[in-house]
């Protein structure tokens, strides 16, 4: 007969080995998979395993974690969940880490330093085994190293090169990104380009800044500083998309004509081919616009949006395996390797980019 559990509590060992008929230590010993459960008769292990089915047990992870002094866990502190950006980067470390037997702790720190340093505390707090960090700008490396070193916890920061602080990195090569967004748009034959760069505060934002420029000085191009703008800081991802659209109004309110503008990323992309709309231009008609990211609405938006791709997914995969890698070295008593891998970026050409015709309907705007 089925013993009835406190509905209070998860159901237990003890209460498998009561509705079983069996001592708690063959219960133990059979659901554990030890190495003893091979003296233990195939029907007697049978029958424990399908009561504790009925009985829906499952092991206790906190239990066992105390035991062996390891919580499988790892602590993921992201800038902001609700950013596209970070979706692709979470499922590919998730992949990784619940392959390999590791929970991913998710935490949000919505773009507040105060909660980033919360969230840091309370993972290291609940022992968690590794930290990864998605940094964007909420991010004080001091704080993080102090932490750390005194837990001696295997941290792995995503978005910024930290190896010269002894801490593992993976990124995309935004120079690189930033110069294959104005080479695409200046062999479609435009050079009047406007840019809008990335908030000073995020880590992005000079690296993407130094490849235009690169490129720039390369192919001789002067870029009209009337036509070079800035995002301020976001208090929300999508604060770019609005922000798009005002510093579109600005760029035209300047009278100096453009035939294509390199946004910041995508989102401000989405915001610039509004304002451009409600001034009456068509892109890419009379503006070409090109983002970076390819996050998922820049795909489905109408125009589709040309953008610099990062590799997000693969990204997030070998956070996870810098991470284990550091584990494993660790449980061998060795020094955990400090590694570095930048992503290359990639040219997607989509609708939002055309070669420049030569034709300009800005005169028509109303700027009333």
């Amino acid at each position: 007969m089925q013993s009835k559990k406190d509905s209070r509590n998860h159901v237990t060992l003890l209460d498998v080995a009561r509705a079983s008929g069996f001592a708690v230590s063959t219960v133990s010993i059979v659901l554990n998979n030890a190495p003893l459960s091979q003296n233990v008769s195939p029907a007697t292990r049978k029958h424990i395993r399908e009561v504790a089915q009925s009985l829906g047990y499952h092991p206790d992870a906190f239990a066992r974690s105390l035991r062996r002094n390891r919580s499988r866990m790892i602590g993921v502190i992201t800038y902001d969940l609700s950013d596209p950006f970070c979706t692709f980067i979470i499922h590919g470390i998730e992949d990784r880490l619940q392959s390999h037997g590791y929970l991913p702790q998710f935490m949000d720190a919505r773009s507040q330093q105060s909660l980033f340093e919360t969230h840091l505390r309370m993972a290291l707090e609940r022992r968690a085994e590794g930290i990864i960090a998605i940094a964007s700008w909420v991010f004080n490396e001091n704080s993080l190293l102090a932490d750390v070193e005194k837990n001696h916890v295997p941290v792995v920061v995503v978005g910024r090169d930290m190896t010269a602080r002894n801490i593992s990195s993976v990124l995309v090569d935004n120079d690189a990104g930033g110069y294959l967004a104005l080479e695409h748009l200046y062999r479609l034959g435009h050079r009047k380009i406007a840019v809008i760069l990335g908030p000073e505060e995020m880590f992005d934002s000079q690296p993407r800044w130094g490849g235009v420029r690169r490129f720039a000085a390369e192919a001789g191009l002067a870029l009209n500083p009337a036509l070079v703008c800035q995002l301020p800081g976001q208090v929300n991802p999508y604060s770019a998309y609005d922000n798009g659209i005002l510093l579109t109004a600005r760029l035209l309110a300047t009278k100096q004509e453009f035939s294509a503008v390199l946004a910041f990323d995508d989102l401000t992309a989405l915001g610039v081919i509004r304002g451009l709309h409600q001034a009456g231009l068509r892109v890419p008609d009379d503006c070409s616009v090109i983002g970076f990211d390819d996050v998922f609405p820049s795909a489905v938006f109408i125009p589709s949006i040309t953008t610099i791709r990062q590799s997000m997914q693969q990204i997030g995969e070998t956070a996870a395996r810098f991470v284990l890698d550091a584990l494993k070295a660790k449980e061998g008593g060795e020094e955990s390797p400090v590694q570095i891998h930048a992503f290359p970026p990639a040219l997607i050409a989509r609708e939002s980019t055309a070669p420049y015709t030569g034709r300009s309907r800005f005169s028509e705007i109303n700027w009333d």
